[in-house]
């Protein structure tokens, strides 16, 4: 069996779990084995029910009392005593940063190995992986020993896809034996993004803003012009580092990963930890007066010139057209 670990919210698997689990599907098909999943929290039962359309069979859910929001060092104690019950071969998740610390958590509660950031798998003996490293600059191969591999996937390397023809999920309670130290760390209150703002993971186009912006007040342009596409506005890590936007908008390693439409660089030079987080884009717009900079490379579409004079004259032709 091959058992996935699913983030929910209010009941709607996570995006990025989907992707691990037509990975996850599709590595079962090959082996002739089962699928299935665990969710935690409030809507899990909901979001369980949900899978059949990707293949899973059986699902386990978990609500700990007490412990309503994310507790990383509990749900991975749920998860390696689920392995303990059940023996899979595989237990995978999103190569995000809730998928990489719970299965940490659970790989060595189950003194287990574990490898990050997978984009191939060849099972068998020895069990084998190909994994990003670096920030997906290098891959590596690499070999997993034990009866239980435990695996998270590399966001944006599978898009999610459903089934032919969805069966019926299985959906049961697990319920585990949680030492103290389990509890220490918890998630007690959460800040919600202001209604209707579209979510950076989520957006399908992205508008992103780096050191050529010049301050926190020019980012003005860049919010409009993500507004008329429907868009969110991302960043560059020396944006955040100044202090001219929140973290939680950068765009990178170090902080979220994107797979839009369509990725709009006002601005950026176009590091390598920026193109990490950006480089699953269909396509990257660049708005720069450098036309050396490294993002160039990456770029379907360039305009060299004043981003300042460049995204409002696009704003001004978009507003044209909407009333016309």
């Amino acid at each position: 069996m091959i058992v996935a670990f699913i983030e929910q919210e209010d009941g709607r698997p996570d995006r990025s779990s989907l992707e691990a689990l037509t990975f996850a599907r599709r590595t079962a098909s090959s082996l002739g084995a089962p699928l299935g999943a665990v969710l935690f929290g409030s809507g899990a039962a909901t979001a369980a029910a949900s899978l059949g359309a990707f293949g899973v069979s059986s699902a386990w859910v978990v609500e700990l009392a007490g412990l309503e929001g994310y507790a990383p060092a509990a749900w991975g104690r749920a998860v390696s005593q689920l392995v303990a019950a059940t023996a899979p071969a595989i237990v995978l998740a999103a190569g995000n940063d809730r998928g990489q610390e719970v299965l940490a958590y659970a790989a060595t509660m189950s003194g287990a190995p574990m490898a990050a950031n997978c984009v191939e798998l060849r099972p068998g003996n020895p069990f084998e992986v190909t994994r990003q490293r670096w920030g997906g600059s290098l891959l590596e191969d690499a070999r997993l020993e034990g009866p239980t591999h435990f695996l998270t996937i590399a966001e944006h390397a599978t898009a999610p896809e459903e089934v032919p023809s969805p069966a019926a999920v299985r959906v049961e309670a697990f319920a585990p034996v949680l030492a103290d130290s389990d509890r220490r760390v918890r998630v007690v209150a959460r800040v919600d993004p202001e209604a209707g703002k579209v979510s950076l993971a989520d957006a399908r186009v992205v508008v992103g803003g780096g050191r050529g912006v010049g301050g926190a007040e020019a980012f003005s342009e860049l919010e409009e012009l993500a507004g008329l596409l429907h868009g969110a506005v991302g960043v560059s890590r020396v944006v955040t580092s100044a202090g001219w936007r929140p973290h939680s908008q950068q765009v990178g390693q170090t902080g979220t990963r994107i797979a839009p439409d369509i990725y709009i660089a006002c601005g950026i030079s176009g590091a390598i930890q920026h193109i990490v987080g950006c480089k699953a884009a269909k396509a990257i717009l660049v708005i720069n007066t450098d036309r050396e900079a490294p993002i160039m490379s990456r770029a379907a579409y360039a305009v060299i010139g004043d981003l300042h004079t460049v995204v409002p004259a696009i704003s001004a032709e978009i507003r044209r057209r909407h009333a016309s």
